[in-house]
């Protein structure tokens, strides 16, 4: 069967056949041999359909209301609330972009100086992920602290996550949110059985929101949605762009916005995650309505893909898995790449730099210990870990290490390891498994900062927002605002 770029049809010696749900494609046939590897040049290689009978692309609900966004809206994360006669809830949450021409005072708004990247890829590509330590127990906790009731473990019925299985075995590959999500709601609840919040991706972030909100800084927000349909145009026109916990996953055209808005328009980055920029998506379309991953080669993975269907098919045959295995390693955006995973637990950053130049960044912090609390994992720096590598940043810009975690007892990613005793870095496994939090200018005159932690975000609220890693983050904020101030904006009547 051939693949056309409809993706939704396919064609056998002019026989039609119509496709529901997105099946796999760009597999496989009887006749591969192993001669080519991309689909692309080899079509009658890869004449397989893989079937599952719980492929799932859309629900094709009907619809049952309308709501029109209000003119002037301040952009931000809105939550609709559901409440039927039996007092049941749901929550779902709505992210508004501010428009992409320029506003005037006249509309009811201005446009802010930074917007926070919102992870709406992420969030898809985990959508609904059941996961394989799933216990009863939570269902408990998830009672006793009021979190959301559901979990897809219990639901499968509703199509399961990209770090999920097929029936038959094989991974998911497609990802779409023309669906209910679970673990796209407030509240929701990851790891039932940590120590601590247990939140992840969306819940996660909103721990930034709330920092944001608490302290009255003016943002707007923006996803990986808008950044691939409307390229660098969606953030060109802020100073500064702000991720959240966890912005792994990115299309071609998410991440050449990203890149063409710091080298060319001088743009500021302030990446607050960890393992960020790590795996290639590819599209269904500019809606980005499905996702599409290829677990290629290497990478910390739960599953990965069968010899010779390493090419996606929704962007016509591009080699997909990590962007470090495309050549853009993250390291070469941020500073810093994917180094080391562990448990769902966090550890204190060390400050190492001294230098008279970065003390506007320490100013009220001190030499102490940098967040050895959180409300994910009990600390700033933790779960995955990014780390400095000279020869994977390309060496154009002056890397800081302003401080540095340690995971004494985290696991090394794969595709850093080389024997049981070697790895790429060059250095002692121990030495390589860590987090370097890192200030750099580049030569178009843009500022990046970097945490290389995804439980950054967790310390923010701690103590009522009154913390060293909430006055570090106001300092980098105030020094990356071209007024040198913190952009408080007027309190919303």
């Amino acid at each position: 069967w051939s693949i056309p770029s409809d993706h939704d049809s396919t064609m056998q010696g002019g026989n039609p056949l119509i496709l529901y749900n997105h099946p796999t494609r760009a597999v496989r046939g009887r006749l591969w041999d192993g001669t080519e590897f991309n689909w692309k040049h080899q079509p009658s290689h890869y004449g397989g359909i893989h079937f599952h009978d719980d492929d799932l692309y859309d629900f094709d609900w009907e619809c049952d209301m309308e709501w029109t966004i209000p003119r002037g809206i301040p952009s931000g994360i809105y939550i609709m609330r559901l409440v039927n006669e039996r007092l049941e809830e749901e929550s779902l949450p709505l992210f508004i972009c501010a428009p992409l021409e320029e506003l005037t005072s006249e509309d009811g708004r201005e446009k802010k100086k930074m917007c926070i990247l919102v992870s709406t890829f992420t969030y898809v590509m985990y959508g609904n992920h059941a996961r394989a330590d799933f216990q009863p127990s939570w269902v408990d906790r998830i009672r006793d602290w009021n979190a959301y009731p559901h979990n897809p473990s219990q639901y499968p019925n509703y199509g399961c996550s990209t770090y999920n299985f097929h029936k038959d075995g094989s991974g998911i590959c497609f990802a779409s949110h023309l669906r209910p999500l679970f673990n796209l709601r407030p509240k929701y609840l990851t790891f039932g059985g940590s120590s601590c919040s247990g939140l992840r991706h969306f819940p996660a972030d909103t721990h930034l929101i709330a920092w944001m909100e608490h302290h009255n800084i003016g943002y707007d927000i923006v996803t990986d949605h808008e950044l691939h349909k409307n390229g660098v145009s969606a953030i060109a026109g802020y100073e500064t762009l702000m991720t959240g916990t966890h912005p792994e996953y990115h299309t071609q055209e998410s991440l050449n916005a990203l890149q063409e808005f710091r080298d060319d328009f001088g743009g500021n980055l302030i990446y607050l995650g960890g393992n960020g920029f790590y795996w290639r998506v590819a599209a269904k379309d500019e809606d980005a309505t499905m996702l599409e991953i290829r677990r290629a080669e290497d990478g910390v993975r739960t599953w990965a893909s069968e010899p010779g269907e390493s090419h996606h098919m929704l962007d016509g045959g591009n080699y997909g898995g990590l962007w470090r295995r495309n050549d853009r390693p993250p390291q070469r955006l941020v500073g810093v790449g994917f180094a080391a995973q562990g448990n769902f637990v966090g550890m204190p950053y060390k400050r190492v730099c001294f230098s008279p130049d970065m003390e506007w960044l320490f100013e009220g912090v001190g030499n102490v210990l940098l967040g050895n609390f959180g409300l994910s994992g009990n600390g700033a720096a933790g779960f995955e870990l990014d780390k400095v590598d000279r020869r994977l940043d390309g060496g154009e810009h002056a890397v800081i290490i302003l401080a540095q975690s340690f995971g004494k007892d985290f696991m090394l990613v794969p595709e850093e390891v080389l024997t049981t005793y070697s790895n790429l870095s060059g250095c002692s496994v121990d030495q390589a498994k860590r987090s370097d939090m890192v200030y750099f200018r580049t030569s178009s005159g843009a500022q990046v900062f970097s945490v290389g932690s995804i439980t950054f975000c967790g310390s923010l609220p701690w103590n009522n927002f009154d913390n060293n890693i909430s006055t570090l983050l106001q300092n980098v904020i105030r020094c990356f605002d071209s007024d040198g101030v913190l952009n408080v904006i007027d309190e919303v009547s």
